[in-house]
């Protein structure tokens, strides 16, 4: 076993054929790739350097962030941005998505364009609830969301 103690003897590091302990208060890896694992990492905290980007990255797989009671991302003083080259969804289960907000932007919508032939297609109109409920509701020559009003409750 290799042990690495400091000179008020506490124990700095330890290497034996099972494990490798590092028992400083903080772990600072200075290489341009930072830390790289094959397998899993568990840690109770992760965070960067004051006023520095932290970056979890996985170049050429999947990364992964699950927890029995949930995963929570909050940007105190700034902005969050989920990007992606194909589809991104958001998935609920059993409960509800909400999107609180004072505006909510849906850019690039298509706009349907009315069809010349006889045959008419199903068209349905998007109704907010006042309690931010959204739903669908056949779409005629005036709104009817008001008519559909009782999904609200």
């Amino acid at each position: 076993m290799l042990e690495v103690k400091s000179s008020a003897g506490k124990l700095l590091f330890s290497a034996d054929d099972q494990e490798v302990v590092v028992g400083a208060e903080r772990l600072r890896v200075l290489g341009a790739e930072g830390a790289v694992f094959s397998n899993s990492v568990e840690t109770p905290h992760v965070r960067a350097e004051p006023f520095k980007e932290l970056r979890l990255e996985s170049p050429t797989r999947s990364l992964f962030m699950e927890a029995p009671k949930g995963v929570q991302i909050q940007a105190e003083a700034g902005d969050i941005q989920a990007t992606c080259r194909s589809d991104l969804r958001l998935e609920s289960k059993d409960g509800e998505i909400t999107l609180d907000a004072k505006k909510i932007k849906l850019l690039r919508l298509p706009e349907g364009k009315a069809s010349p032939s006889a045959t008419r297609q199903t068209v349905f109109e998007v109704c907010v609830c006042p309690n931010g409920k959204l739903f669908l509701s056949q779409a005629g020559t005036a709104s009817t969301c008001q008519i559909s009003n009782n999904v609200c409750l």
